[in-house]
Formats: C-alpha cells, sequence, structure tokens
C-alpha cells in the first residue's frame, strides 16, 4: 500500500508536481494546503483539506510532506515552509519523474523534485528543497545549493556551480566551471560565459546585470 503525502500550495506549479508523482507512483496525494478561499476545491482532482495553520494537526496523521509552491523572483514562501516542515520532523521526500535520468552518483537533497526529461548528470549534487524543471541539465560534478529553481530547459555544463536562492531561467545556459553566488536570478535565454560574483538580476546574451 502507498503512503500517503501533503501538498503545500496549489498554483501551476502544483499540477506540474501532481503529474510527477503520480508517474512515479510511490505516493497517494491525500490532499492540498492552500489559501482559506480554495478549501473545499479541487485542483487536478485532489481537495484542498486544509491551509498552512493545520500543520500542526496534520502531523499527527501523515509523515510525507511535500513543498508545491512555485519560484520565480523569490523562494522566500518555500524556504518558510521548508523549516517550519523541518522543525515538525516530517519527512521531505525527493520526488523524481521516471521519465528523468539522475545517475546512480549523483546526490539530491531532501525536499527536492527532479522534473519530467531532467537529467542530472554524474557526481552532480543538488541542496535541498530546489526544483530541477522539466527538461533542464545538470551536468557532471555541478553543484546546486538549496533552495534554487533551474528551470525549464535550463543547462548547466559540466563543473558548474550554482549558489543557494539562485533562479536560472529557461533554456539558460552556463558554460563549462562557471559559477552563481547565492540570491542570484539569471532570466530566461540568457548566456553565462564568466562566473557571477555579485548577487542580483543578470538577463541576455550577451549577459548583462540589471539590478
Amino acid at each position: 500500500m502507498k503512503e500517503q503525502i501533503i501538498l503545500l500550495g496549489g498554483g501551476g506549479h502544483c499540477k506540474s508536481c501532481i503529474d510527477v508523482i503520480e508517474e512515479e507512483g510511490k505516493y497517494t496525494i491525500a490532499g492540498i494546503l492552500d489559501m482559506p478561499e480554495n478549501v473545499g476545491q479541487k485542483i487536478s482532482g485532489y481537495p484542498f483539506i486544509g491551509i498552512d495553520d493545520d500543520l500542526d494537526k496534520l502531523v499527527s496523521q501523515y509523515n510525507n510532506f511535500f513543498i508545491t509552491v512555485g519560484h520565480i523572483q523569490s523562494p522566500a514562501i518555500r524556504i518558510k515552509l521548508f523549516e517550519r516542515l523541518s522543525d515538525l520532523k516530517v519527512n521531505l521526500p525527493v520526488i523524481q519523474s521516471p521519465y528523468a535520468v539522475v545517475s546512480r552518483h549523483a546526490q539530491i537533497g531532501r525536499g527536492s523534485i527532479i522534473m519530467h526529461q531532467a537529467v542530472v548528470n554524474t557526481e552532480a549534487r543538488i541542496g535541498e528543497n530546489c526544483i530541477i524543471n522539466t527538461g533542464a541539465l545538470v551536468e557532471h560534478e555541478s553543484k546546486v545549493g538549496s533552495n534554487c529553481h533551474i528551470s525549464t530547459y535550463a543547462i548547466l555544463n559540466g563543473q558548474c556551480k550554482v549558489g543557494s536562492e539562485c533562479f536560472i531561467g529557461s533554456r539558460t545556459v552556463l558554460a563549462n566551471n562557471t559559477e552563481v553566488v547565492n540570491s542570484t536570478l539569471v532570466a530566461a535565454g540568457s548566456v553565462v560565459l564568466r562566473s557571477l560574483e555579485k548577487a542580483g538580476t543578470y538577463i541576455g546574451n550577451p549577459l548583462r546585470k540589471i539590478r
């Protein structure tokens, strides 16, 4: 019998996570926590059963929880939820699509999701509470810190290092051995040829810092 899991966050990213959880087949989704106005409704066939304030009650009934809030501008909400769940000592599993390729020599931190068609190659390291989104590539020996989102079809080439709390946008490419400092956002379609040593928002090819 499959273990049950509670999801936190009911937006568009949640729908994608639900699809991965269903395809992985390890957990049955017992319900979703979201805004009060959504309680009693459903998303992808699963009920909204409460709000974040219900966590203390739910941990006595369920052991597995997963954060399905998205991350574009800031990971602040995801971090807050992750810290609260950690304090409650619940299980925060790794969710991995059966259509992803993850090396047996890679390491994935708890609470992270590897989505459809993503590739995490040999000796890559993914931190906690990360989103490795559809089609993303994390090449050999690259490291991604905690609370990051590597977006759709982004490419981290070999031995890259992305700090914590970063967002790497769709189809962005990081050249071999480049580093991205903590709390940095690189917009979709950018090309990173040199290490980014100052936190901020970057965009384009050639890359430029806009704030």
